[in-house]
């Protein structure tokens, strides 16, 4: 397998994941997906935004509401912002918009 194979396999992966705009209030009482903003989805997180610890939790949060793994999850833009991007590997975006609309926290 030359390095020609190599490169093929990695860029299924990279083409394949879809992103999704966020926007994340630290500090709540428990953690959940409150709904759309717009063109956003919010994110509450119960961590304070100190040494990655808000991002960290956002992916644990969209992971479960996802159905994946939290390593199938990850902010590429905004690390130190409320507004971020995650990039979701395994899902489309048709499938992730309605999978996080069922778990919208309607309290």
């Amino acid at each position: 397998m030359g390095p020609t194979a190599s490169v093929r396999n990695a860029t299924p992966r990279a083409r394949g994941a879809t992103r999704l705009r966020i926007r994340v209030a630290p500090g709540a009482s428990r953690s959940a997906v409150v709904g759309r903003l717009g063109d956003v989805w919010k994110v509450r997180v119960r961590s304070a935004p100190e040494r990655g610890r808000a991002n960290a939790e956002v992916t644990r949060v969209l992971a479960d509401a996802l159905g994946l793994a939290p390593r199938d999850v990850r902010v590429v833009a905004g690390q130190a912002s409320r507004d971020k991007v995650v990039e979701v590997d395994g899902i489309s975006l048709e499938d992730a918009e309605r999978r996080l609309a069922s778990r919208e926290d309607r309290a």
